[in-house]
């Protein structure tokens, strides 16, 4: 181990997204004691970015940033045994696994390192369809068989009990391809505890915790509703895990670095991407609303109570298909007269590219502020041309011929490729991973799966809440806060509050109905509503808001994450004994 404390495992967090701080691996090493450093580089964006690269080049199709932070730490991470487990393998562990191997040998340094197999279906999904295996679309329940594009990629998320058994083997560096973010907490739990696979409990608080700190500074103070209650987020401090041997565990992060851990910055992330209270990995199910928080002291939040559930039969599948092309453009408007100036400037956009009608998908989008407006016009066609230089020159034609007083930003000439994100499910029997650790080949047991029947979530509230009162009509955000994300096509918003009155208030408030009338983008589709009382929180999933998902949609916030502050900014009438 590190130099840590004896009794736990302190698990640090360098990289929340490809592309994050790259600063922050050196950070987590040398600002305090730790023993596993992790980093999550993948999303399903980041896959498609990986494709492309691995496109141009098979020898790529991996996190290149994580190469530098390598760099920065493998002699100092050796001399102190701290293990790294990271997912930046993406679509191609094997070649990082041989560059990270120069990497040590430039520095003279003797490492073991293993990578992970066995996510790539690509290959195999033809004779796993002839097993039985549909994979139906998860929003549309469509099979794989009625899709006519051409299949790029498809990676079946992986559980943490691989990375367990490769640090067992004596793995130093563990370079993982398309694990759950999660399971990068997970494994190295197991492997720290020797706990069994079917220790449901401890490992959905593993679970629990790797989705707390996956984004990194999301849950010390980053993306935060009450960021001003916060004294500096000019740099704030990665997350660290201090794991337990009875699965609980406190969030906390290096002394003297900026940001917060509080009840509050924990929850937000815990409301990041879910949907209801089971949240599905392949190592375990875990209860979400069964988690609970305490504030133990400065930057420390504990978290206790987690119940797991068997391992789900199948995992998730991430496919993704060509899509054809799409561009945009943002005009920003100002001064009098704005909606009449967006009417004029889409009318005339559109009719000298042929009308709406000539492309596949098109969007128009006016968001307004108080001094501004943004008109974003956005196409998608598998034509390229209808979408590249065209599209460009449509809307510079319009300099001098059309509305006062606007300017162009986020114009391109060339369009840009839409790969699909296809979500869908596999049967875990079908997965056949294995850990390839210097000369030696592994193969790594699914997780057993136990048939059991599920308890029945209680969703009933009763709580005496004054039917009429006086009240004041304030932004919702002065009682909640909020966190948004996308999976897949679907977009969710997280909501909590800070006390049992204002969460008993908005549970007969805010329904799927009301926030359909606050988010009209939502009136036509499905909005389903999740309580989570443990947290005084509730979850909002919006099914379809993201049409076919982060590449291809059309919308200027086609990840949602502003649609949580979008909603805190609504003005409803709230009691006035809830504002005080």
């Amino acid at each position: 181990m590190g130099e840590t404390v004896k009794d736990c495992l302190r698990i640090a967090n360098c990289s929340g997204f490809y592309g994050d701080r790259l600063s922050a691996a050196m950070e987590m090493v040398q600002d305090g004691p730790i023993d596993v450093l992790t980093g999550d580089y993948l999303a399903e964006l980041t896959l498609i970015i990986l494709l492309k690269d691995k496109q141009r080049d098979q020898n790529l199709g991996y996190a290149k940033t994580f190469l530098k932070q390598l760099e920065s730490v493998a002699r100092s991470c050796i001399d102190r045994n701290i293990k790294i487990v990271v997912n930046a393998g993406g679509l191609n562990p094997s070649s990082l696994a041989a560059a990270a191997k120069k990497l040590y040998t430039d520095q003279k340094i003797n490492a073991r390192i293993a990578w992970i197999d066995g996510d790539d279906l690509l290959g195999r999904l033809g004779e796993l369809q002839k097993n039985g295996e549909s994979f139906a679309h998860l929003d549309t329940g469509e099979p794989l068989s009625s899709l006519t594009e051409t299949v790029m990629s498809a990676n079946a998320y992986l559980g943490g009990f691989s990375t367990a058994q490769a640090l067992k083997n004596g793995a130093d560096l563990v370079i993982c391809p398309r694990i759950t973010d999660a399971a990068l907490v997970v494994g190295p739990s197991m492997w720290r505890f020797d706990w069994a696979r079917d220790n449901w409990d401890k490992l959905a608080s593993a679970v629990v915790a790797g989705h707390v700190i996956e984004c990194g500074t999301q849950c010390t103070g980053g993306n935060y509703s009450f960021f001003k209650d916060i004294e500096s987020l000019k740099h704030p401090g990665f997350p660290i895990v201090e794991m337990y041997e009875d699965g609980s565990f406190i969030i906390t992060k290096h002394p003297e670095t900026s940001g917060e851990v509080s009840v509050g910055t924990v929850t937000a992330q815990l409301l990041y991407e879910i949907s209801g209270p089971r949240y599905e990995n392949p190592d375990v199910v875990a209860r979400f609303d069964t988690i609970q928080l305490a504030q133990e002291g400065p930057d420390r939040v504990r978290v206790t109570g987690v119940k797991g559930e068997p391992a789900p039969s199948k995992t998730k599948v991430c496919i993704n298909y060509k899509g054809g092309y799409k561009n945009e453009c943002n005009l920003v408007l100002t001064g009098l007269d704005i909606e009449a100036k967006a009417i004029l400037a889409k009318q005339s956009f559109w009719e000298e590219l042929g009308g709406q009608e000539a492309f596949s998908d098109t969007e128009s989008t006016l968001s307004e502020g108080e001094d501004f407006a943004l008109l974003t016009l956005a196409a998608r066609d598998g034509d390229q041309s209808k979408v590249g230089r065209r599209f460009f020159d449509a809307i510079i034609g319009l300099a001098l011929a059309n509305i006062p007083g606007f300017k162009t930003i986020g114009l391109n000439r060339t369009a840009a490729e839409v790969i699909i994100y296809w979500p869908a499910l596999v049967s875990s029997t079908f997965i056949h991973e294995k850990i390839h650790l210097e000369q030696e080949i592994i193969p790594v047991e699914s997780a057993p799966h136990i048939s059991v029947v599920p308890e029945t979530i209680e969703s009933t509230h009763n709580a005496n809440v004054p039917e009429h009162e006086n009240t004041r009509t304030v932004p919702l955000g002065m009682i909640v806060g909020a966190r948004s994300g996308d999976k897949g096509g679907n977009a969710n918003v997280g909501i909590w509050t800070r006390s049992v009155a204002r969460y008993d208030w908005l549970h007969r408030e805010l329904s799927p109905e009301r926030f359909q009338t606050l988010y009209p983008e939502a009136k036509n589709l499905l909005v389903e509503r999740y309580s989570f009382p443990n947290l005084l929180a509730f979850n909002f999933v919006i099914h379809g808001l993201l049409g076919e998902g982060v590449s291809a949609s059309l919308r200027p916030d086609p990840q949602a994450k502003m649609l949580g502050e979008e909603l805190r900014a609504k003005k409803i009438p709230i009691p006035i004994r809830l504002l005080e």
